[in-house]
């Protein structure tokens, strides 16, 4: 699997002033650490970054991080954990990078597709996705950038679970087997036709009475 690689250097500053002052550099700042790794704080460059997530076809992105340091550069293998982001200017404020194994599981979440049009669709039933990803563990060299599910089979009433559906060999699942991710749900009386509905009882209510002859009073 084709490594990306992403250059960072070990910074001391740090406070609002100094992320500043990286930004101004076209660098934010960001933090690498690991289950073996104490936390390390690093400016990256923005551009370059910024590049990394655009051709990415997901959010799990495993890299090489090369570190400069004082003694030259070494590598790590990492993955972006996480990315704040400015809430007005959507600038990126601040990066997370975690430290991984090739040889040791990861946990992950990944985007789950729902492939075809169920049977139950075609006969005017609703498709309604309750799961829109799921939380995998596998090693590095086996992650899926999502999972496609075929759900052209299901039909009125019919549920989708976790259970269901097969993995890639090297997958499983960290989440329970009964959960579900879709429903085929039969379909629903629209606002309109129930108005319709009443308003037809209104009118056959009405000619009833008007049918009716008026009881005699003494």
């Amino acid at each position: 699997m084709d490594q990306t690689m992403l250059d960072a250097r070990i910074r001391t500053e740090k406070g609002k002033g100094a992320a500043r002052r990286l930004r101004k550099n076209n660098e934010i700042p960001a933090i690498f650490y690991g289950p073996k790794t104490e936390p390390v704080m690093l400016a990256v460059d923005f551009p370059e970054l910024e590049h990394i997530l655009k051709e990415a076809d997901s959010e799990n992105i495993i890299f090489d991080l090369q570190l400069q340091t004082d003694q030259g550069k070494e590598t790590r293998k990492a993955m972006i954990k996480d990315i704040m982001l400015d809430p007005v200017s959507n600038r990126f404020l601040h990066a997370d990078f975690y430290e991984i194994s090739m040889d040791r599981e990861i946990s992950i979440s990944i985007p789950i597709n729902l492939l075809n049009t169920p049977i139950g669709v075609k006969n005017g039933g609703i498709l309604q996705p309750i799961r829109r990803e799921l939380t995998i563990s596998c090693l590095p060299d086996n992650i899926i950038q999502h999972l496609e599910i075929d759900v052209s089979g299901l039909e009125i009433g019919d549920s989708l679970h976790i259970r269901d559906i097969e993995l890639p060999e090297g997958i499983a699942c960290s989440e329970e087997a009964h959960l579900t991710i879709a429903v085929v749900a039969a379909p629903s009386i629209s606002k309109t036709s129930e108005e319709e509905m009443e308003e037809e009882e209104i009118e056959e209510s009405a000619e009833k009475t008007v049918a009716e002859p008026e009881s005699e009073t003494t």
